[in-house]
């Protein structure tokens, strides 16, 4: 094992298993718009393909030390992965030295991440966890938490946003830092979709677009080399919409990135990185 390895516990076994391949969206998909589905989504067909459409190799070309600096600038050590997903953030900030802990609310998510970090020589310690009820299942407090890979989209509901919002907040130290990203949404609801398919999803072998596209509702379809075709339905969340969130739940300073960049107006990228810290600094 790595020296930086992490002995954990992993995803209960009682969670609740799919069928491989049915997402079961029913008889209208996009009338599917409940934030508990995600569930019945990232069925174990879709999750063991998620790795083709990320590329961790080429990801992390694509993003270098963008999370890495941020949390070592700030000396945060203690790092809550809450969307760990299969892993990717997980493990690069565990190679980095942090000493993290990766959450998710699917076990399918969960238990390929273990699986990947594994063939790394890391042991992940790994929670099975609702946000909305984060802080009865993560215990103590974490200098940051990082929600990426555009899952806070997964909340429908402003109350569940609102609450996700407020457990992370209470698990943080008291200059905790909070690090959330989404998509574009505002450029997809106002001009249509386009992307470099340049720094997140980042296999040349898989399409991911939209679907179909309203105020509440964005509905991507993910196309595979196989011929296999598996969809997610998300809320299409503006930039200032969880600007003013953050604030109204007591982060003290935003900072939104486009594409790992400060200086992004005038462009158009394809996901927002949000860096909101919980003490005011200078």
């Amino acid at each position: 094992m790595s020296e930086r390895s992490h002995i954990g516990r992993v995803a209960p076994s009682h969670a609740p298993v799919l069928d491989e391949f049915d997402q079961r969206f029913g008889r209208d998909p996009t009338a599917v718009r409940e934030t508990d589905h995600y569930r019945a989504e990232y069925v174990r067909g879709f999750v063991e393909k998620w790795d083709e459409l990320i590329d961790w190799d080429a990801r992390e070309v694509s993003e270098g030390r963008f999370f890495i600096d941020v949390l070592k600038a700030r000396g945060k050590k203690s790092v809550l992965d809450v969307a760990t997903g299969t892993g990717f953030h997980s493990v690069q900030l565990a190679l980095a030295g942090f000493n993290v802990v990766s959450a998710d609310g699917s076990a399918e998510m969960l238990a390929k991440a273990f699986e990947n970090a594994r063939r790394r020589d890391l042991i992940l310690k790994t929670v099975h966890v609702d946000w909305r009820w984060l802080n009865r299942d993560i215990h103590g407090k974490y200098d940051a938490i990082i929600c990426l890979g555009n899952s806070f989209t997964h909340l429908f509901l402003e109350t569940d946003r609102r609450r996700a919002l407020a457990e992370f907040y209470a698990a943080l130290k008291h200059d905790g830092l909070l690090i959330l990203d989404q998509r574009n949404y505002d450029a997809i609801l106002d001009d249509g979709f386009s992307s470099k398919h340049k720094y997140y999803y980042c296999g040349d072998q898989v399409t991911a677009e939209p679907e179909h596209v309203d105020e509440s509702l964005a509905r991507f379809r993910y196309a595979f080399p196989d011929g296999s075709t598996y969809h997610l339905n998300m809320f299409p969340l503006r930039k200032a919409y969880v600007r003013k969130l953050m604030k109204e739940v007591g982060f003290q300073r935003v900072q939104t990135y486009g594409d790992f960049q400060e200086s992004y107006e005038g462009e158009r990228p394809d996901f927002f990185i949000h860096v909101a810290e919980k003490s005011f600094h200078e």
